[in-house]
């Protein structure tokens, strides 16, 4: 039982999930846990460990555990944000997650690995590291100077250091409008959101960073610009692991670091999928509100994710702790888990059979108040933009 004190009152709540979050820790370990498997059979298949963990025992656990849409009491949130348990069970992805790296550059740079080993370790390793932006972005948003500087570090491994200024800076700012490139569209495939995103996203970062410099005076050629700092992180850690372990470990690092960024983009595209702020009439965007994001409560996936399923919570409470996260009756919610939904952004016409009917029935049948993807206006029976201005229908920008 876990025992607050709001004011002059007493509160009793128990945090279920409380001893959940250290299994979140799993993914940083599945490299050491495939090490030890091949070890104990022989069978190299077995270093695709960390795929079968998010692709196939986190799915099974999210329909095996369920949901829990339980919300910790208004008055105890102050307290729980303020256990360190739930730092610590944060902090310690970092350390794992990097030593799992030194030792998948051992294990490439040995002679005696197989191509299918390596192949496997890749993906292990790309998961550890596409879950560690995941990791980013829950210290990123913190106001702790420190934190704020070990999501930086976190995003290393990946290459992916301007998340740390997009995200923060541009998606909170533009999110559920067509402006915003980590927010995908009605009808848009995951195919065509990925190079939207990924160079949409690194551009705004570049311009966000050069305008805050511009207003001390500076240039974007300093090492104050985040976005370079970001990355130099990575070039020094590039740098280090290659002269440790040979130039050959090179595609390895590289492979690793697209296949994480892109598990990144996948949990973007289903965030916001077809979700539109309407405009006011004054021509700005309404606040963001539980509408604009999608949710779910399945458990594994939130054990994983830091409560990311809960992102309606997050979007209106950027800086509130995971733990402390809450779920919204009125946010529109996903059919299953990210672990379970992440598979079918692979499949356009899979994806779009279980989504697209969601989209248009939480705008009560009509596409022109959801986002939709340019041309695809008709096959949804939504007026385009431009006409929409002139007959003022739907609102939207």
């Amino acid at each position: 039982m876990e025992t607050a004190s709001a004011g002059v009152t007493h509160v009793t709540w128990t945090d279920k999930k409380k001893h959940l979050w250290i299994l979140g820790l799993v993914v940083p370990l599945s490299p050491f846990l495939a090490w030890g498997l091949v070890a104990l059979t022989g069978w190299d298949v077995l270093w695709f460990t960390g795929g079968l963990i998010l692709g196939v025992i986190g799915p099974v656990l999210d329909k095996a555990l369920g949901e829990d849409s339980g919300n910790p009491p208004e008055s105890v949130l102050g307290w729980l944000e303020e256990r360190r348990y739930y730092r610590w069970c944060v902090y310690l992805y970092i350390p794992l997650q990097y030593a799992g790296l030194v030792l998948a550059c051992w294990m490439w740079s040995r002679g005696d690995m197989s191509l299918l080993g390596k192949l496997g370790l890749t993906l292990t390793i790309a998961n550890v590291g596409g879950i560690g932006i995941n990791t980013a972005h829950e210290l990123g948003h913190k106001k702790e100077r420190a934190e704020r500087w070990l999501s930086k570090v976190t995003l290393a491994q990946t290459a992916y250091g301007h998340f740390y200024i997009e995200h923060n800076r541009g998606h909170h700012v533009r999110v559920a409008t067509p402006e915003d490139p980590a927010s995908a569209r009605l009808g848009e495939s995951f195919y065509r959101f990925w190079p939207r995103t990924v160079r949409g996203s690194l551009r705004s970062a570049w311009r966000l960073e050069r305008a805050r410099l511009a207003r001390t005076g500076r240039g974007p050629w300093t090492p104050r610009n985040d976005v370079l700092n970001a990355w130099a992180m990575t070039v020094v850690l590039y740098g280090g692991l290659m002269a440790a372990f040979g130039i050959g470990i090179a595609p390895y690092l590289l492979a690793q670091a697209v296949i994480g960024f892109t598990l990144l983009e996948v949990i973007n595209y289903l965030e916001h999928y077809g979700l539109l702020r309407q405009k006011t009439p004054g021509g700005r965007y309404e606040r963001c509100a539980p509408r604009h994001s999608w949710n779910s409560n399945s458990i594994a996936s939130n054990i994983l994710l830091y409560h990311l399923q809960r992102h309606s919570d997050h979007h209106a409470n950027p800086t509130r702790r995971y733990q402390a996260l809450r779920h919204f009756d009125e946010a529109p919610r996903l059919p299953g888990g990210y672990l379970v939904l992440a598979r079918l952004v692979f499949v356009p016409p899979l994806w779009r059979r279980v989504m697209d009917g969601r989209v248009l029935a939480h705008y009560g049948g009509d596409a022109s108040l959801a986002n939709v993807q340019p041309g695809r206006h008709a096959r949804y029976g939504a007026i385009p933009p431009a006409a929409g201005a002139a007959t003022g229908a739907g609102g939207a920008a």
